[in-house]
Protein backbone atom coordinates (compact mmCIF):
# COMPACT_ATOMS: atom_id res chain seq x y z
CA UNK A 1 0.00 0.00 0.00
CA UNK A 2 1.38 3.42 -0.95
CA UNK A 3 1.78 6.11 1.70
CA UNK A 4 2.51 9.81 1.44
CA UNK A 5 6.14 10.33 2.37
CA UNK A 6 8.56 13.13 3.27
CA UNK A 7 12.37 12.88 3.21
CA UNK A 8 14.44 14.71 5.82
CA UNK A 9 18.09 15.08 4.80
CA UNK A 10 21.13 17.36 4.98
CA UNK A 11 21.01 19.15 1.64
CA UNK A 12 24.69 19.55 0.81
CA UNK A 13 25.53 16.01 1.94
CA UNK A 14 22.61 13.81 0.96
CA UNK A 15 20.59 15.43 -1.83
CA UNK A 16 21.88 12.90 -4.39
CA UNK A 17 20.73 10.10 -2.07
CA UNK A 18 17.35 11.84 -1.76
CA UNK A 19 17.01 11.42 -5.51
CA UNK A 20 18.06 7.76 -5.28
CA UNK A 21 15.32 7.15 -2.70
CA UNK A 22 12.68 8.97 -4.77
CA UNK A 23 13.67 6.93 -7.84
CA UNK A 24 13.43 3.72 -5.78
CA UNK A 25 9.83 4.55 -4.91
CA UNK A 26 8.89 3.99 -8.54
CA UNK A 27 5.20 4.58 -9.18
CA UNK A 28 4.73 5.31 -5.47
CA UNK A 29 6.90 8.39 -5.97
CA UNK A 30 3.70 10.21 -6.92
CA UNK A 31 2.86 10.20 -3.19
CA UNK A 32 6.14 11.89 -2.22
CA UNK A 33 5.49 15.34 -0.74
CA UNK A 34 8.97 16.73 -0.01
CA UNK A 35 11.57 18.63 -1.99
CA UNK A 36 12.91 17.42 -5.31
CA UNK A 37 15.67 18.57 -7.65
CA UNK A 38 13.11 20.88 -9.26
CA UNK A 39 12.08 22.56 -5.99
CA UNK A 40 12.81 26.24 -5.58
CA UNK A 41 15.54 27.32 -3.16
CA UNK A 42 13.99 28.31 0.17
CA UNK A 43 17.18 29.29 1.98
CA UNK A 44 16.52 33.01 1.43
CA UNK A 45 13.10 32.87 3.12
CA UNK A 46 12.54 33.89 6.73
CA UNK A 47 12.62 31.21 9.42
CA UNK A 48 8.85 31.38 9.89
CA UNK A 49 8.24 31.14 6.15
CA UNK A 50 10.48 28.07 5.90
CA UNK A 51 8.69 26.46 8.83
CA UNK A 52 5.31 27.10 7.23
CA UNK A 53 6.46 25.64 3.93
CA UNK A 54 8.06 22.54 5.45
CA UNK A 55 5.17 22.08 7.85
CA UNK A 56 2.69 22.09 4.98
CA UNK A 57 4.70 19.37 3.23
CA UNK A 58 5.01 17.17 6.31
CA UNK A 59 1.43 17.64 7.51
CA UNK A 60 0.04 15.80 4.51
CA UNK A 61 2.31 12.76 4.97
CA UNK A 62 2.24 9.61 7.11
CA UNK A 63 5.86 8.43 6.91
CA UNK A 64 9.09 10.43 7.22
CA UNK A 65 12.25 8.92 5.74
CA UNK A 66 15.33 10.29 7.51
CA UNK A 67 18.62 10.05 5.61
CA UNK A 68 21.29 9.25 8.19
CA UNK A 69 24.54 10.90 7.09
CA UNK A 70 27.78 11.78 8.93
CA UNK A 71 27.10 15.51 9.30
CA UNK A 72 23.34 15.49 9.65
CA UNK A 73 23.54 17.11 13.11
CA UNK A 74 24.89 20.24 11.41
CA UNK A 75 21.65 20.59 9.46
CA UNK A 76 19.60 23.66 10.31
CA UNK A 77 16.29 21.93 9.73
CA UNK A 78 16.42 18.16 10.11
CA UNK A 79 15.77 18.01 13.84
CA UNK A 80 12.82 20.41 13.45
CA UNK A 81 11.43 18.30 10.58
CA UNK A 82 11.63 15.11 12.64
CA UNK A 83 9.99 16.76 15.64
CA UNK A 84 7.23 18.18 13.43
CA UNK A 85 6.71 14.71 11.95
CA UNK A 86 6.01 13.36 15.43
CA UNK A 87 3.45 16.04 16.35
CA UNK A 88 -0.27 15.54 16.59
CA UNK A 89 -1.48 18.48 14.51
CA UNK A 90 -4.96 19.80 13.79
CA UNK A 91 -5.80 22.11 10.91
CA UNK A 92 -9.43 23.13 10.62
CA UNK A 93 -11.31 19.82 10.55
CA UNK A 94 -8.30 17.66 9.64
CA UNK A 95 -6.07 15.91 12.15
CA UNK A 96 -2.56 14.59 11.56
CA UNK A 97 -1.04 12.04 13.95
CA UNK A 98 2.64 11.17 14.40
CA UNK A 99 4.33 9.99 11.23
CA UNK A 100 6.06 6.65 11.06
CA UNK A 101 9.85 7.06 10.93
CA UNK A 102 12.51 5.12 9.07
CA UNK A 103 16.22 5.96 9.17
CA UNK A 104 18.00 5.17 5.90
CA UNK A 105 21.75 5.02 6.47
CA UNK A 106 23.76 6.26 3.50
CA UNK A 107 27.17 4.76 2.66
CA UNK A 108 30.48 6.58 2.88
CA UNK A 109 33.10 5.44 0.39
CA UNK A 110 30.85 2.54 -0.48
CA UNK A 111 30.29 1.08 2.97
CA UNK A 112 28.37 1.63 6.20
CA UNK A 113 31.09 0.99 8.78
CA UNK A 114 31.10 4.67 9.76
CA UNK A 115 27.77 3.99 11.51
CA UNK A 116 26.99 0.26 11.57
CA UNK A 117 29.13 -2.41 13.20
CA UNK A 118 28.58 -6.15 13.10
CA UNK A 119 29.01 -7.77 16.51
CA UNK A 120 29.10 -11.26 17.96
CA UNK A 121 28.13 -12.02 21.54
CA UNK A 122 29.87 -14.44 23.84
CA UNK A 123 27.16 -16.97 23.11
CA UNK A 124 27.92 -16.82 19.38
CA UNK A 125 24.87 -14.68 18.56
CA UNK A 126 25.49 -12.22 15.71
CA UNK A 127 23.85 -8.81 15.76
CA UNK A 128 24.24 -5.25 14.49
CA UNK A 129 25.38 -2.37 16.70
CA UNK A 130 25.51 1.41 16.28
CA UNK A 131 28.38 2.33 18.62
CA UNK A 132 28.66 5.96 17.50
CA UNK A 133 24.95 6.65 17.30
CA UNK A 134 25.05 9.47 19.84
CA UNK A 135 27.83 11.18 17.92
CA UNK A 136 26.05 11.16 14.57
CA UNK A 137 22.30 11.44 15.14
CA UNK A 138 20.00 13.75 17.05
CA UNK A 139 18.91 12.80 20.56
CA UNK A 140 15.34 12.79 19.26
CA UNK A 141 16.28 9.87 17.02
CA UNK A 142 18.11 7.62 19.45
CA UNK A 143 15.54 8.20 22.19
CA UNK A 144 12.92 6.73 19.84
CA UNK A 145 14.83 3.50 19.47
CA UNK A 146 14.31 0.27 21.46
CA UNK A 147 11.27 2.06 22.86
CA UNK A 148 8.46 -0.45 22.47
CA UNK A 149 6.74 -0.80 25.82
CA UNK A 150 6.92 -4.59 25.75
CA UNK A 151 10.26 -5.38 24.16
CA UNK A 152 10.61 -8.89 22.78
CA UNK A 153 14.21 -9.99 22.88
CA UNK A 154 15.50 -11.87 19.85
CA UNK A 155 18.12 -13.36 22.14
CA UNK A 156 17.66 -13.31 25.92
CA UNK A 157 21.36 -13.95 26.51
CA UNK A 158 22.70 -10.88 24.70
CA UNK A 159 19.55 -8.78 25.03
CA UNK A 160 19.15 -7.93 21.35
CA UNK A 161 15.78 -6.79 20.03
CA UNK A 162 14.14 -6.81 16.62
CA UNK A 163 15.26 -3.71 14.72
CA UNK A 164 12.03 -3.32 12.78
CA UNK A 165 9.45 -4.14 15.42
CA UNK A 166 10.87 -2.78 18.67
CA UNK A 167 12.27 0.60 17.61
CA UNK A 168 9.88 3.32 16.47
CA UNK A 169 12.79 4.75 14.50
CA UNK A 170 14.37 1.76 12.77
CA UNK A 171 17.58 1.88 10.77
CA UNK A 172 18.08 0.29 7.35
CA UNK A 173 20.94 0.63 4.90
CA UNK A 174 20.27 2.51 1.68
CA UNK A 175 21.11 -0.67 -0.22
CA UNK A 176 18.44 -2.67 1.59
CA UNK A 177 15.88 0.14 1.44
CA UNK A 178 16.02 0.59 -2.32
CA UNK A 179 15.54 -3.16 -2.81
CA UNK A 180 12.10 -3.08 -1.17
CA UNK A 181 11.08 0.44 -0.15
CA UNK A 182 7.39 -0.43 0.25
CA UNK A 183 8.26 -3.04 2.88
CA UNK A 184 10.12 -0.55 5.07
CA UNK A 185 7.62 2.26 4.53
CA UNK A 186 4.74 -0.07 5.42
CA UNK A 187 6.63 -1.15 8.55
CA UNK A 188 7.05 2.46 9.69
CA UNK A 189 3.43 3.30 8.89
CA UNK A 190 2.06 0.25 10.75
CA UNK A 191 3.98 1.24 13.87
CA UNK A 192 2.53 4.74 13.64
CA UNK A 193 -0.96 3.25 13.93
CA UNK A 194 -0.13 1.92 17.41
CA UNK A 195 2.37 4.62 18.37
CA UNK A 196 0.62 6.00 21.44
CA UNK A 197 -0.44 2.61 22.80
CA UNK A 198 2.67 0.52 22.20
CA UNK A 199 5.65 2.90 22.12
CA UNK A 200 7.23 5.34 24.56
CA UNK A 201 7.37 8.12 21.99
CA UNK A 202 9.70 11.05 22.57
CA UNK A 203 8.45 13.95 20.51
CA UNK A 204 10.88 16.68 21.52
CA UNK A 205 14.63 16.72 22.09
Amino acid sequence: MAHKTFISYKYDEARSYRDVVIDALGDDGQYYRGETAESSNISSLTVNSIKRRLGAMIYDTTVTIVLISPNMKKSSWMEWEIAYSLRNTARKEKHSSANGLIGVVIPVNGDYSWFIEGMQGGDGCSFVSYPHEGEYVFELIYRNRDNRRNLKYVCDNCGTVNELSDSYMSYVTLENFIEKPSFYIDNAYNKSLVAEEEFELVKRA
